[in-house]
């Protein structure tokens, strides 16, 4: 494993803007990295523009990837994992990570019941930790991705 090779995930899910930045705050993470294909919320402070308003707030940037790395393909997001334009954003997201300390961001709470598992799977592959934070108290660091 590479050193710092060190990377996060979170959902947004229901959690308040105290919740969220309180989660980013103690993993000191430093860049979001969205990869929700479509960057809008129910909740207002997780629409993509209030987002980066939120987080300028406390010093996070924001990198918007979801056109990249973003779900609900067509032919399912398994299968698109073996594209070009997948393995493009992969690229881009070591080059930030590798920089600053990084938290891949979605919609869902759970990363097994989103797409953030098959790019942190791809991830491990090429040598990275993906440590997915649940809540305060928890993060999941599995063993297979996938399954």
């Amino acid at each position: 494993m590479k050193n710092d090779s060190l990377i996060y995930s979170l959902g947004t899910s229901t959690r308040s803007k105290a919740e969220f930045t309180g989660l980013l705050q103690k993993h000191e993470i430093e860049v979001v990295i969205d990869v929700r294909r479509f960057p809008t919320s129910r909740i207002w402070h997780f629409r993509q523009q209030s987002l980066t308003q939120l987080l300028a707030e406390v010093q996070i940037d924001y990198l918007y990837l979801g056109d990249k790395l973003g779900g609900y393909r067509s032919g399912g997001y398994q299968a698109f994992t073996t594209t070009a334009e997948f393995g493009q954003g992969i690229e881009i997201v070591e080059t930030v990570a590798s920089q600053r300390r990084s938290v891949l961001l979605c919609a869902e709470r759970l990363p097994w019941r989103c797409h953030r598992r098959f790019i942190a799977a791809e991830l491990e592959k090429i040598g990275w930790q993906v440590k997915h934070i649940i809540d305060e108290k928890r993060t999941w660091l599995p063993r297979d991705q996938i399954n």
